[in-house]
């Protein structure tokens, strides 16, 4: 094993009925005041915010509502709740829902305690060193935010999306019912199934150098192996109580940093879909399926070995080097596919893009060509419009 550092302070409350801990785990945080944050009615209609609203009731703790956040979240909603937060002075933000929720609560929490502009601080211009606690209650797997220390904003003003990654934000509480996820539209849960994966191919592919840590690489082809085989279950039934809980731990699991101990996060495949999806509100799982392949093929020559052992140890494909490597880059394609999943960005909703719009999107990736991304192999400019290429051509 390589050196790491692991820090996942995150308290889990996972299983049926465990929405009835929400008001003990509250009270544990000494808090009296709750802003309860959520996006669609979704939670409404399912009897979801009735119920946290009478355990809150139950314990005295008093509660305002934020609604209306929405997929991808976006910086002005954000900001909107920064001034809520201000007049009403909670002391924990409750966060029902998925990722965009988590991730907004996050942002606000930041933004309510400290004297800086948000978008300053998702562009790394300005530091805090304070956040308001939040927990969540979550009813989507996909994201990971409830255990991870990132959140993602977007600027739909300037068609820019950013992620930031801190300690401070972490949730100090997720109660994870899985029930609570049932009768997902198919189209959420087949982007979901696709984050989870994906938070962990970013970590799995990562240079040679550091490539010494078994442990970590089991733990990380047992979750893919684990997320295919429960998460097409679940797509294809989305009332299947087993898999959707398998899939919900999955999720929390692929992005708290435990499938890449050890290892350097490549993270290239989500800084080429949060460009995609910042200029045309596209989905982030489907941003992120519809350039994985792409990505994959462009950069396999540079380790054909570890997409060889990833073939073998998530496929098991028992062949070696690139008869191997692109094998198991295609099964993982057919699986997406087999979801639904966009393979290329002739898939997503804005259709095959011109040149000049390829180029756009790359030029915003590399931050007007002031950096690489990727450890993996590092991608510059150049080679980020040669990736945007590639996708963007029809695949079958």
């Amino acid at each position: 094993m390589e050196s790491f550092k692991f820090y996942a302070p995150t308290k889990v409350v996972f299983g049926v009925d465990s929405i009835k801990e929400l008001s003990k785990e509250c009270t544990s945080l000494n808090a009296k005041k709750v802003m309860i944050l959520y996006g669609s009615n979704r939670i409404e209609k399912n009897g979801l915010l009735d119920t946290i609203k009478a355990q809150l009731d139950d314990a005295s703790i008093d509660y305002c509502c934020f609604s209306g956040i929405k997929a991808n979240p976006t910086l002005a909603k954000a900001e909107e709740g920064v001034v809520v937060v201000k007049e009403y002075n909670p002391d924990l933000l409750l966060a029902i829902g998925g990722g965009s929720v988590i991730d907004t609560a996050k942002a606000i929490s930041v933004g309510a305690a400290n004297d800086v502009k948000l978008w300053d601080v998702w562009c790394g211009i300005k530091k805090f060193n304070k956040t308001i606690p939040v927990a969540c209650v979550l009813t989507i797997p996909a994201a990971g935010s409830e255990m991870s220390d990132s959140a993602v904003l977007t600027n739909e003003e300037i068609k820019q999306k950013r992620g930031l990654s801190s300690n401070l934000y972490r949730c100090k509480f997720a109660i994870m019912d899985p029930t609570y996820a049932l009768t997902l539209p198919k189209k959420q849960i087949a982007c979901g199934v696709t984050d989870i994966i994906m938070h962990t191919l970013e970590r799995y592919f990562y240079p040679k150098e550091y490539q010494h840590n078994s442990m970590t690489d089991e733990i990380a082809e047992a979750l893919i192996r684990n997320t295919i085989k429960f998460g097409k279950r679940v797509y294809e039934n989305p009332n299947d109580l087993e898999a959707m809980s398998e899939v919900m731990w999955a999720g929390s699991l692929s992005h708290n940093d435990i499938t890449g101990l050890g290892g350097k996060k490549d993270f290239s495949v989500h800084q080429f879909g949060h460009e995609i999806s910042a200029m045309f509100d596209i989905t982030h799982g489907e941003s992120l399926s519809a350039v994985w392949a792409s990505w994959a093929r462009y950069v396999m020559d540079t380790d054909v070995d570890r997409f060889a052992h990833f073939a073998q140890y998530v496929w098991g494909i028992n062949k070696d080097g690139a008869d191997a490597a692109r094998e198991g880059i295609d099964m993982m394609e057919q699986f997406l596919k087999s979801i639904e999943m966009p393979i290329c960005i002739p898939n997503l909703s804005c259709g095959i893009l011109d040149k000049e719009t390829l180029d756009k999107l790359a030029l915003n990736c590399s931050r007007n060509d002031t950096r690489k991304i990727g450890v993996f192999r590092p991608l510059s400019l150049e080679e980020i419009k040669e990736v945007y290429y590639l996708a963007n051509i029809m695949h079958n």
